[in-house]
């Protein structure tokens, strides 16, 4: 005998399959083909019911991203309702100005946790360099500031989870001529 080395690994040989009598069977082409053609009829329906699958998962997630989208600003627009209520009541009372300015003070509180809530952000940039990104320059001015550097804000601007939704309109200082 040869040595065929430690990995060497002896392989068993399969039985014959065996007939009725112990012969070895001989293949039968009809019983193959029905064995394939079941075989084949099992993946089929089991494809179709994955499709299936699939295309419900997919109507599912769109009609989930259809009602994201339409009831979106829902929460948001329950946390301005209060603040709406506040402003009919003052328009619907007589007060003096203090009672009317303490009045307002608190709504606005209100509308700024409302915003807050929503990810709204100021953009209040007095001092600080131009970004167009975020700011809109409606004026340069002479100024003792750094040039590009916003000198006053004429409006806020407002970011929505970090996007701009409008941006604050602005002066800046001119580049000092020399």
């Amino acid at each position: 005998m040869q040595d065929q080395g430690p990995n060497a690994a002896a392989e068993p040989a399969a039985p014959a399959p065996e007939g009725a009598a112990g012969t070895p069977e001989a293949l039968d082409p009809a019983a193959e083909l029905a064995r394939a053609q079941a075989e084949v009829a099992e993946l089929k329906d089991a494809w179709m019911r994955a499709r299936a699958e699939t295309e419900n998962v997919r109507k599912q997630a769109a009609a989930d991203v259809a009602k994201a989208h339409k009831f979106a600003i829902e929460r948001f627009a329950e946390d301005l309702l209060p603040v709406k209520d506040s402003l009919e009541q003052a328009l619907g009372v007589e007060s003096t100005p203090e009672q009317l300015r303490t009045g307002v003070d608190l709504t606005l509180k209100q509308l700024a946790g409302a915003f807050a809530r929503a990810r709204i952000d100021e953009v209040a940039p007095a001092g600080e360099k131009f970004d167009p990104h975020k700011h809109q320059a409606v004026q340069m001015v002479p100024s003792d500031q750094p040039a590009n550097t916003v000198v006053q804000v004429i409006q806020k601007g407002y970011l929505l989870n970090d996007r701009v939704l409008r941006p604050a309109m602005v002066t800046v200082a001119k580049p000092s001529e020399g």
